[in-house]
């Protein structure tokens, strides 16, 4: 949670993994000889090289249309470490723009959910987004927002 110039997939991971408590620890570097030596010993014996013949030689370009929409990823957590938030907006073109944020009040893991959507939907109202699709873990927050789910729970009424 500490860079925000995360690659796409990597920021992907980091919001699916967050509610865990989970210590990154660097693998010591593989010499390449011993890969190949792996990989070797494992060869297929039908190997067939792949076919990258393209078959319409005519298409220049494909382009993404302005009404292409855009995606929303969120998630929070809340555990024994703190309570943290994050999203990451995708644009049509692939391309990711992830938040994240530490809350320094204590909460419940929906009330985190709440919040890291919370933020995502400013982002994307601050950048003139006008159709986005919003994908998040919490069946709850996603319920409420389609409209087929209510809260009873003080504490959740206010989102």
């Amino acid at each position: 949670m500490e860079s925000t110039a995360l690659n796409g997939r990597m920021a992907r991971w980091q919001i699916l993994l967050s509610e865990f408590d989970i210590v990154y620890v660097s693998q010591k570097a593989i010499k390449g000889s011993a890969v190949e030596d792996f990989l070797a010993s494992r060869a297929l014996e039908d190997y067939e090289p792949l076919n990258f013949d393209f078959p319409n030689e005519e298409l220049m370009c494909i382009a993404a249309t302005e009404d292409s929409p855009w995606k929303l990823n969120f998630d929070g957590a809340s555990n024994a470490v703190g309570n943290g938030i994050e999203a990451v907006l995708v644009s049509p073109n692939g391309d990711h723009y992830p938040f994240t944020c530490k809350l320094d009040f204590d909460c419940t893991n929906n009330m985190a959910e709440y919040e890291a959507c919370i933020m995502g939907l400013q982002a994307a109202i601050e950048r003139g987004i006008k159709t986005l699709e919003v994908y998040g873990d919490s069946a709850l927050v996603i319920y409420q927002l389609r409209g087929e789910w209510e809260t009873r729970d003080p504490k959740l009424i206010n989102y």
